[in-house]
């Protein structure tokens, strides 16, 4: 019986990862094994930084809440917890749209946290 090489299957194989690999500088993008490792190691970073990017997308938002919220003289953290009590509900994405292309409507917002917050003050 003639032996088998499984020809097909390594050549699909190797096809697909030195496809990824395109790009690459050097043997990185024409040898295997190599191509291989890089290829590995990019999905790696590509993964960790998909939920770093969630990290620091929460914590631009925040920072032009805050910038905003100073702008009518509370702080970020008394803001949130107004907003809360006020029964707002509006996340930090939101917030900061809103804060940045319609200053108008955030100010109702300030000023509906502030009331909430100096009635909470007095109970």
């Amino acid at each position: 019986m003639p032996r088998t090489h499984h020809t097909v299957a390594k050549v699909k194989r190797r096809k697909r990862i030195l496809k990824r690999a395109k790009g690459y500088w050097g043997a990185h993008r024409k040898l295997l094994r190599v191509a291989r490792e890089a290829v590995h190691k990019a999905e790696e970073y590509a993964a960790r930084d998909r939920r770093a990017r969630k990290r620091d997308m929460r914590r631009l938002w925040i920072t032009r809440i805050n910038a905003a919220v100073h702008e009518h003289g509370l702080s970020y953290s008394r803001f949130m917890k107004a907003l809360k009590d006020s029964g707002i509900e509006m996340d930090r994405k939101a917030l900061s749209e809103l804060a940045i292309h319609d200053p108008a409507a955030f100010a109702e917002l300030v000023k509906a946290a502030a009331g909430v917050e100096a009635a909470g003050a007095e109970a």
